[in-house]
């Protein structure tokens, strides 16, 4: 079964976020992702050497997402406080002021299917979930490619476009002002 249009299913987790120089750990559940919109970025495993440019990529276009009223959070298997160390020791990972999640027990990784039970670590998921609570969009892949957060705030504003007009859907490589598509029986086959 897929998790689109799905509830969030409650977790609690700790992570690491450092906004202005002074880090702490937090609890992350999913009454925190209630309110706003929220981007799950999973990734294998701290200290790796694919994961620091994902979490850079994010860190670089951390204020996109937030002028979209949306939060990031990191996901890995390790815990809150490898994540406080990898902060600290990666220029890379330093760059973030988003949590970092640390999900030891594999809940939200299995939560969200994209747990290696071989390897007890976590696919390269990415999850778009409304104010709500609502799994919008998703994308698994294998963790030899990195992703493009481009490609993730673009469909977020997507996301975010058809939930404020109902009826309206996005085309193909749709970016945020350009026109939508009011589907219509006098469209069948036009397009």
């Amino acid at each position: 079964m897929s998790l689109i249009n799905t509830q969030v299913q409650p977790f609690k987790c700790n992570a690491f976020v450092n906004r202005d120089g002074t880090g702490e750990f937090i609890t992350v559940t999913e009454q925190s992702l209630k309110g706003k919109w929220s981007v799950l970025i999973f990734m294998p495993a701290a200290f790796t050497f694919n994961c620091p440019t994902e979490v850079e990529d994010a860190a670089d276009s951390y204020a996109e997402f937030q002028k979209a009223g949306a939060e990031v959070y990191i996901v890995t298997t390790d815990t809150e406080f490898s994540h406080k160390v990898w902060h600290e020791t990666s220029p890379a990972v330093g760059k973030a002021k988003f949590p970092l999640v640390g999900d030891p027990a594999h809940k939200l990784t299995r939560a969200f299917d994209v747990h290696i039970e071989e390897e007890g670590l976590a696919l390269r998921g990415t999850f778009i979930i409304d104010a709500d609570g609502i799994i919008k969009t998703m994308e698994v892949h294998s963790n030899e490619i990195a992703r493009d957060v481009q490609e993730t705030l673009r469909k977020l504003k997507a996301a975010q476009y058809t939930a404020a007009h109902p009826g309206q859907v996005c085309p193909a490589k749709w970016k945020e002002g350009q026109k939508t598509i009011a589907p219509s029986l006098d469209l069948v086959g036009k397009i």
